[in-house]
């Protein structure tokens, strides 16, 4: 499973980012890449996105995409990460998790340069190596669901 949700969140390169937009090839947030890989992947997303400020994380405070992530995906720990994995930042020291992206090649324990698929403000969905300054940022690591409520996904 996590070699299809690499391979669908590639088809997602290019696409312009739009502050909460989930449209492959139209725009997205990196929130909206997650949303269009579960879409493709699991079928219908899991609850609704509520609207949300590029600053909500500054203004509210609140573990908001952090608790997200808990309620649907499952926690594991950052050095366990692999390819196809979910991965959370906080963009500063004691601010909520703000970002998130699929590990897309390598492992976050290796020093082999892994590599990311995120929406990055003012550019696109790139894939980007995973540097010291993301590393810094990495809080938690999340494996998709193993299973739907009524099918096993592959």
């Amino acid at each position: 499973m996590r070699g299809r949700v690499v391979a669908v969140a590639r088809t997602w390169l290019g696409t312009p980012y739009q502050h909460q937009a989930s449209l492959r090839g139209g725009g997205a947030d990196c929130l909206g890449l997650l949303r269009g890989v579960w879409r493709e992947v699991f079928g219908a997303e899991p609850e609704p996105t509520p609207p949300y400020r590029p600053d909500w994380a500054e203004v509210g405070g609140e573990e908001t995409l952090l608790h997200a992530a808990r309620r649907w995906l499952t926690e594991i720990p950052v050095e366990a990460a692999r390819a196809g994995d979910v991965l959370l930042f906080r963009m500063a020291p004691g601010s909520p998790a703000k970002h998130c992206a699929i590990l897309s090649a390598g492992a976050v324990a290796d020093d082999r340069e892994p590599r990311m698929i995120h929406a990055y403000w003012g550019r696109s969905v790139v894939e980007s190596w995973m540097g010291v300054w993301w590393r810094r940022r990495l809080v938690a690591a999340f494996a998709w669901p193993r299973r739907r409520k009524d099918r096993e996904i592959d």
